[in-house]
């Protein structure tokens, strides 16, 4: 408790002395905390592991090929059967 007072005390003093500054370290500091905070980090970390980075070229299947999918759909991995659920 005594290392908030102490904070209480060093910020009173810079907004007795320095309200502008103040007052941009605060903006600054929720500019920075917001996002984290946000609803929407969440459902965007969501869809981003859900996105592939690379698109699979499309292969002619020939028959020969059972371990590749038809359709880059078809592999397992995340899905984004949450978002239509929205």
């Amino acid at each position: 408790m005594a290392g908030l007072g102490r904070i209480g005390a060093a910020l009173k003093n810079l907004w007795a002395k320095e309200p502008v500054i103040t007052v941009s370290i605060a903006i600054a500091a929720v500019a920075v905390l917001s996002p984290l905070l946000s609803p929407y980090a969440k459902y965007s970390g969501m869809i981003n592991r859900a996105t592939p980075y690379t698109y699979p070229v499309p292969l002619r299947d020939d028959g020969n090929l059972p371990d590749v999918p038809a359709h880059p759909c078809d592999k397992e991995g995340p899905s984004l059967e949450w978002l239509k659920k929205l």
